[in-house]
C-alpha cells in the first residue's frame, strides 16, 4: 500500500521489484501513482484508491477492502492508521510496517525505521530486512520506471527537429519554500549550448513563463502539462541532466537513469530523498545553522528571509550542471 506523493510511489518500486520474485504483488495506490505502475512488470494488480474523492468516506474504503481481498500479507509502506485499517479490513493476516507509523498498532510486524538510510532502501527493507542491509550498490535501491509506446511517441513528437543536447529543468514542487526562485536565470546561462526542456504539471504553467521569458523561443521545449508523468519520465531520460527542486521529478530522473543536480532548500538530502542516478549532485546553503527547518518544507521560511534558496545563485548551480556533464562524458 502506498497512496503518499508521486515521488514515495516511485521510491517504493525497489520493494514491488523483490516481492514479484516471491509471488504476485497488487499494488493500492492513488490515481497519479497508478498513471506510473501501470506498465511496471512487476505488478500483478493495480488498486486504484482515490481517498480524496471517488473512495473518500467509509463507502470507499469498504469497497477499496473488498477488492483487496485475497493477499495474505500487506507491506504498509504509506503509515497511516487508514492505511493500516484497511489493510485488516481486507483480510491480509500479516501486515507490516515501520516501528514509527501512526497506524503501526494495526500492524503484526513492525520493522525500523533506519533515518539513516535513503527511503528507497527503507522501503525495501519492509520486504526484505537482509538485502537492504547488507547491499551497498545504490543500484540495488534504484527505481525503475516503464515508459509506454505511448509515452515514447508523445516524446518523439515534442522533440521533432531538435538535434542539440538537452538539458531538463523542474521547477516546480508542492511545498513552497522548496522552490528554488532562480531557474530563469540559470536557463539562460545554459541556452547558449544547451536546449532546456521545462518539466512539470499543469500547476507548474507560471514557473515555465519565467524561464520563457529568459530564453530564445527556439531554444526551450515547454513540456508542462503536456505529458503524462512516464512521458516526463522518458524526457528526463533524453537529457543530460536534470536540475531540480526536492520533489518528484527528482526521483523520476533515479528511475531513468538521468545524472540529477538537486537544490535542497529547507530539507536536506540526509533526510533520505537524495537522488539515486549514477554522477547526481546537490546543492545547498550549508552554511545556515536554520537548516533544515522542516522534514516536508514549510508554506513560508519561518524566520521570513529564506537564505537557504536565496543564497544559492545561478552561477553556481550552472557550475555544478557542467561538472556533471563533463565527468558524464569522461565516463
Amino acid at each position: 500500500m502506498q497512496t503518499s506523493f508521486i515521488g514515495d510511489v516511485v521510491l517504493t518500486t525497489p520493494l514491488i521489484a523483490r516481492l514479484a520474485q516471491d509471488g504476485e504483488v497488487d499494488v493500492v495506490t492513488t490515481p497519479p501513482g497508478a498513471t506510473l505502475l501501470a506498465s511496471h512488470p512487476a505488478v500483478s494488480r493495480l488498486l486504484v484508491y482515490d481517498k480524496r474523492n471517488a473512495d473518500s468516506g467509509i463507502a470507499g474504503f469498504l469497497r477499496l477492502a473488498r477488492h483487496a481481498r485475497g493477499s495474505r500479507r500487506a507491506f504498509l509502506c504509506q503509515g497511516s492508521t487508514r492505511s493500516g485499517a484497511l489493510a485488516f479490513a481486507a483480510g491480509c493476516k500479516e501486515r507490516v510496517g515501520f516501528t514509527t507509523s501512526d497506524g503501526r498498532w494495526t500492524y503484526t510486524d513492525r520493522v525500523e525505521y533506519r533515518d539513516d538510510w535513503h527511503h528507497a532502501r527503507r522501503l525495501l527493507s519492509l520486504g526484505d530486512l537482509k538485502l537492504a542491509a547488507t547491499s551497498d550498490d545504490t543500484a540495488a535501491i534504484r527505481p525503475r520506471l516503464y515508459p509506454t509506446d505511448d509515452d515514447t511517441r508523445a516524446v518523439d513528437e515534442l522533440l521533432a527537429a531538435r538535434n542539440r543536447p538537452m538539458i531538463a529543468l523542474a521547477p516546480g514542487s508542492a511545498w513552497q519554500t522548496k522552490q528554488w526562485p532562480s531557474y530563469g536565470e540559470l536557463a539562460a546561462l545554459l541556452a547558449d549550448r544547451y536546449d532546456i526542456a521545462i518539466v512539470g504539471g499543469a500547476g507548474d504553467l507560471a514557473a515555465a513563463g519565467e524561464i520563457k521569458l529568459r530564453v530564445d523561443r527556439e531554444r526551450i521545449v515547454d513540456a508542462t502539462g503536456k505529458l503524462s508523468l512516464l512521458g516526463s519520465a522518458e524526457l528526463i531520460r533524453r537529457s543530460l541532466v536534470l536540475v531540480t527542486n526536492d520533489s518528484s521529478p527528482q526521483h523520476l530522473a533515479s528511475a531513468m537513469g538521468t545524472p540529477t543536480v538537486t537544490i535542497f532548500g529547507p530539507t536536506v538530502p540526509e533526510f533520505g530523498f537524495g537522488p539515486l542516478a549514477p554522477g547526481s549532485r546537490t546543492v545547498g546553503n550549508t552554511s545556515l545553522a536554520c537548516r533544515p527547518c522542516d522534514r516536508h518544507g514549510p508554506r513560508v521560511c519561518p524566520l521570513g528571509h529564506w537564505r537557504c534558496m536565496n543564497e544559492i545563485t545561478p552561477d553556481e548551480v550552472a557550475g555544478v550542471v557542467q561538472s556533471v556533464i563533463s565527468e558524464e562524458t569522461v565516463r
